[in-house]
C-alpha cells in the first residue's frame, strides 16, 4: 500500500495568510523527504480558512523543491473555469514537473465560490462532465480540433484561425502519454459518479471525512464502471484519505488529536460539523440515515474519524480500518494545520517510517499465505 499526503487544511484566523501557504508548502516538502508518493492539493476561492485559491499555481511553486513526489491537484474545480484553459495549463505543469503530474477534478463544492463567479444557479456537476469530457477530447485530438459533443456547452475548434506554418491554432499536449492520471474525489455514500469514473478510467479518492461504511460503498461502484467498459477493477487504482495523528505515547496522541480546545484536529472537524450542518448533509457523520441530528456531536464525529495514537496503535486502527472497506492502493494521509510544527511533523514521519511499514507487513503475509 502507498502513502499520499493530502493538504487543504483548515487554518484558524489570526495567522497571515504568507505564513499559513509557507506552512502548506513545507508539509509536501516533507512528505517527499519522507517517501510519500503523491500530495493533493485543494483549492477554494472564498473561504477564509482554506486559503489556497488555485492549486495548480499553488503546485508549481514546489516543482523545484522536491524530487520525487507526484504533484496533484485536489481538486481542479472544473466548473469555475473553460475547459481549454485547464487542458493547456496542465499540460504545461506537466512539462515543467517532468511527467509527475495528476489531475485532480471535482464539480467544485462551495456554494460561495459559484456565487462570487455566478454560477450558483447552474448544474455544476453537469458542467463538471461536459468539462472532463473535452479535457480528455482535447488531449486526444488534433488541431483543428472540431469538438462538438451532443448537449455540450463547451465546443472547441481551431478552424478558422488554424495557420499550422505558422503554427498557430495548436493546442499543447502532456507530456506523460496517453495523458496524465486523473483522480476523482469522492464525498458521498454510494457515490454514482464513481461508476462514471470507472468507466472512463479515472481513478476514486474517497474523502477523509467518510465514515468507513460510507467510504465501503465507492468500490462497488467503481467496479460496475469498468465492468461495464470490459475491464477488471484494480484495487491499487483506489485511494481512501483519513485523519490521523501520530505521536510517540499514547496520552500527547490523544491530547493534541482529541482533548486540546487548541488541537488542529478539534478545529478542523468543528468547522466540517458547521458546514455539513447548514448545506444539510450532515448524514454524511450518520451511521444510519435515521439517526437523530443531536447524537453528531463534535466528540462523536472525532472519535468516528480520527486515527490517534503511537505507531502500533495507527497501524492496528489502519488494518482494521482495511478489514471494514476491504483492500485499496494508497492511504491519503490528510495534512492539517501546524498548531505544533514539532508534532505535525513528527507525525509524519512516524507515519511514513513505522506505520506504514508495519501495516504493509501484515498485507505482504497475507499476499503470501497459501489460498485455500
Amino acid at each position: 500500500m502507498k502513502l499520499g499526503y493530502f493538504s487543504m487544511p483548515l487554518h484558524p484566523l489570526g495567522r497571515t495568510w504568507a505564513e499559513t501557504l509557507r506552512e502548506d508548502r513545507n508539509g509536501v516538502i516533507l512528505a517527499d523527504k519522507l517517501g510519500f508518493y503523491d500530495a493533493f492539493i485543494g483549492e477554494h476561492l472564498t473561504d477564509h480558512h482554506e486559503t489556497i485559491t488555485n492549486s495548480l499555481v499553488f503546485l508549481a511553486t514546489l516543482i523545484s523543491d522536491t524530487e520525487n513526489i507526484m504533484l496533484g491537484t485536489g481538486t481542479t474545480n472544473l466548473s469555475h473555469q473553460h475547459p481549454v484553459l485547464v487542458a493547456a495549463n496542465s499540460a504545461m505543469f506537466d512539462h515543467l514537473s517532468n511527467g509527475r503530474f495528476i489531475l485532480g477534478v471535482s464539480p467544485g463544492a462551495l456554494p460561495s465560490d459559484a456565487e462570487v463567479l455566478g454560477i450558483l444557479n447552474e448544474d455544476r456537476n453537469q458542467m463538471f462532465a461536459e468539462s472532463i469530457d473535452v479535457i480528455t477530447r482535447i488531449w486526444e485530438s488534433e488541431p483543428p480540433y472540431k469538438i462538438d459533443i451532443p448537449g455540450n456547452r463547451f465546443k472547441v475548434t481551431t478552424e478558422t484561425t488554424i495557420d499550422l506554418d505558422l503554427g498557430v491554432g495548436v493546442m499543447p499536449k502532456p507530456l506523460q502519454q496517453p495523458r496524465p492520471e486523473i483522480v476523482g474525489t469522492v464525498v458521498a455514500p454510494y457515490s454514482k459518479g464513481v461508476i462514471q469514473m470507472g468507466a472512463k478510467d479515472f481513478h476514486p479518492l474517497s474523502s477523509n471525512f467518510l465514515l468507513p461504511q460510507w467510504v465501503a460503498t465507492h468500490w462497488p461502484n467503481y467496479v460496475e464502471g469498468k465492468a461495464s467498459v470490459g475491464v477488471v477493477a484494480d484495487t491499487n487504482d483506489w485511494r481512501v484519505a483519513r485523519t490521523i495523528f501520530v505521536a510517540d505515547d499514547e496520552a500527547t496522541a490523544r491530547r493534541y488529536a482529541i482533548e486540546d480546545p487548541a488541537s488542529p484536529y478539534v478545529f478542523y472537524y468543528s468547522q466540517m460539523l458547521k458546514k455539513m450542518r447548514k448545506i444539510g448533509r450532515l448524514e454524511l457523520f450518520k451511521t444510519h440515515r435515521d439517526q437523530p441530528d443531536d447524537e453528531i456531536t463534535l466528540d462523536y464525529v472525532l472519535d468516528k474519524l480520527v486515527l490517534t495514537g503511537t505507531a502500533d496503535s495507527v497501524a492496528e486502527q489502519v488494518l482494521s480500518f482495511r478489514d471494514e472497506i476491504g483492500d485499496f492502493g494508497e492511504l491519503i494521509y490528510a495534512g492539517l494545520d501546524w498548531v505544533d510544527e514539532d508534532l505535525a511533523r513528527r507525525s509524519m514521519e512516524l507515519m511514513a517510517t513505522e506505520v506504514m511499514p508495519k501495516v504493509n507487513a501484515v498485507i505482504n503475509e497475507e499476499l503470501a499465505a497459501p489460498v485455500g
